[in-house]
């Protein structure tokens, strides 16, 4: 697994009581011993998008096709968690690595990118 990927996870409510089976985007992977992944949830209730933070991901996007969703979504970035790869039942297909890189910026604002794993893009 790699930033940029979505997953289909249990993902925890926010008053830690077990969540549903959920979407989510691996926004980053933690640089510390236990690999950790740092998760946005993914919703299709597009009207829950705060304007300016959060991202649609469209039908007419370019890089669509290969996310695997099935309709119009939303990357939550107000919605976060961070798990231990374990928890992750399935990988859906993924984003790709330049949006995922604006992603990052959107949640850090102006913080020096080193605090998080960087995606190393390819030529």
């Amino acid at each position: 697994m790699k930033p940029g990927d979505i997953v289909l996870i249990r993902f925890p409510q926010a008053d830690l009581k077990s969540g549903k089976l959920r979407l989510a985007l691996i926004i980053a992977i933690s640089p510390s011993r236990h690999r950790d992944l740092l998760l946005a949830l993914i919703s299709s209730r597009l009207h829950q998008a705060t304007l300016g933070f959060d991202e649609i991901i469209n039908t007419s996007d370019s890089d669509y096709i290969t996310t695997g969703l099935k309709v119009a979504s939303l990357i939550r970035l107000g919605r976060l968690t961070s798990v231990e790869s374990s928890v992750i039942n399935a990988r859906l297909g993924n984003i790709s690595l330049m949006q995922v890189l604006l992603l990052q910026r959107s949640i850090l604002g102006n913080a020096p990118c080193t605090l998080i794993e960087t995606v190393k893009l390819e030529a």
